[in-house]
Formats: C-alpha cells, sequence, structure tokens
C-alpha cells in the first residue's frame, strides 16, 4: 500500500473514531508500526491530526474546515476525475477565474497544455500553471490565507470590479438545496462571491461529500451557478433535488 493510500485510510479512521492506536492502524494497514508512525508524524505537520500516546487524535470538528494538506488526500480520484471533466467544458481563449481548493487544482492541472487566460484566486493554481507556454496568468491582488493560500481582503474584491471574464470554476465547502452555495470561511466568501458576479457562467466542481453540507459563509443562491460537476458516487436523492431545484448537475 503506498503512501498516499495510508494517509487517507489513517484520516478516514479518525474521522470514525478518535483517538487511534499505532497497533490498531498497524494491523488495518498491514504494516509495521514504525511506518505508521512516520506517516503519523508526516500528518501532523500537515496539521490533519495529533500524535497522542501510542496513536493520534482529530484536531477538528465535523463541521471545520480540515487542512489544505488532508483535503488534498481526499476523494483524490473523484477529483481528478471532476478537474478534466472541467477543463473540457472550457475553451482555448477563454478568460477564467479558477478557485484554489484541491478539486480546482486538479482543473488546474488538467489545462497545462491549454491556451486561455487564468485568475487563479490561490497561490497553489500559479505554481501550477506558471511555466505553461499557452496560459496567461492574471494575479489579483490581496492578502495570502496562510496555510490555503488563498486570496482574500478588499484588494482582491476590487481586481473583479473592471474586469468580465468568461467562466468562474468555483470550489465552494457546501452545496444544499435550501442554503445554496457556501465556504467556510467569511474572507473568502465575499471574494468567490465578487468572482461569480464578474463571469458570464459559473461552473461549481465539488465531489459528492459536499453536497448537502452547510458551511458557514454564504456565496451564492444555485441559481447562480450554470453547471454542477460532481462524482459518480453522489447521492441519487441529493442530485435529484438540486436538478429540481433548477441546476445543471452532471455526475462524472
Amino acid at each position: 500500500m503506498d503512501v498516499q493510500l495510508r494517509h487517507q485510510k489513517i484520516m478516514q479512521a479518525l474521522r470514525q473514531r478518535s483517538p487511534v492506536l499505532v497497533v490498531e492502524l498497524a494491523a488495518a494497514l498491514d504494516c509495521s508500526e514504525m511506518t505508521v508512525r512516520r506517516d503519523l508524524e508526516a500528518l501532523e505537520r500537515s496539521g490533519g491530526l495529533r500524535r497522542v500516546h501510542g496513536g493520534a487524535a482529530s484536531v477538528f470538528l465535523s463541521a471545520e474546515e480540515t487542512p489544505y494538506g488532508v483535503r488534498a488526500l481526499e476523494s483524490s480520484d473523484a477529483k481528478r476525475t471532476i478537474g478534466a471533466a472541467a477543463a473540457g467544458l472550457l475553451a482555448d481563449g477563454e478568460t477564467v477565474i479558477l478557485d484554489g481548493g484541491t478539486t480546482a487544482m486538479e482543473v488546474a492541472r488538467s489545462l497545462r497544455s491549454r491556451r486561455m487566460t487564468i485568475m487563479p484566486l490561490a497561490l497553489r493554481p500559479v505554481f501550477e500553471l506558471h511555466e505553461c507556454p499557452g496560459i496567461n496568468l492574471l494575479l489579483p491582488g490581496g492578502e495570502v490565507r496562510p496555510g490555503e493560500l488563498s486570496l482574500t481582503g478588499s484588494l482582491t474584491e476590487a481586481s473583479f470590479s473592471q474586469l468580465r471574464f468568461d467562466t468562474c470554476v468555483m470550489g465552494p465547502c457546501g452545496i444544499d438545496v435550501t442554503a445554496g452555495i457556501t465556504t467556510h470561511l467569511l474572507a473568502e466568501t465575499a471574494v468567490k462571491r465578487a468572482a461569480a458576479r464578474a463571469s458570464q457562467r459559473v461552473i461549481a466542481v465539488a465531489d459528492s461529500t459536499k453536497l448537502g453540507r452547510v458551511a458557514f459563509g454564504h456565496i451564492c443562491d444555485l441559481g447562480d451557478v450554470d453547471i454542477l460537476l460532481t462524482d459518480a458516487g453522489a447521492d441519487l436523492q441529493t442530485v435529484a433535488e438540486l436538478r429540481v431545484a433548477g441546476v445543471d448537475v452532471r455526475c462524472v
């Protein structure tokens, strides 16, 4: 079992029960206790857990936003599929706003060989795309949020006042029939809302765990989203409810 899969399974175990013991994880992962301890050290550095005597404990509540490094391990295959599907909806020559979450990063990776103008809402897509010859990068101003590396604040919002984009690719934290499109951090809420308003269409990219979830900050209503891309594991009833509400949901 490779290291990424072990990390995924450790975080899944912590979501089910906290704390978990090294000896239990070693048995479940079919590896040595020393390997598990190294994995726990790496996950603690990423902010995903806290090591305790004989094991590890969760450091966040289910309603809180988990660290970027941990989220990148979750639903990784689904996010790659969604990212490729979103890239397929974008035409060469488009002007695109690209969110900075883990699913949006998979969109960025699928755009490396394309030709378009992109304004990222975080620094990680910049690191992914800055050497691509066909990508013209525009950077908004603003403050860099530690850990997440997203750009926030009035300077970021002001970047959209004089510009109009073809598409905004948004990675929300929650999509709910009643609550609409939501995110955890209030500072990002205003930026994502401004980005959506500056775009002719909005494509939301979210793995199935985000459906039915409600985060703290309201970005926009469901009617402001043109297409929602999610994975084939999405709950059928939730998908049906979103479609009845007028959302073009595409399970890929």
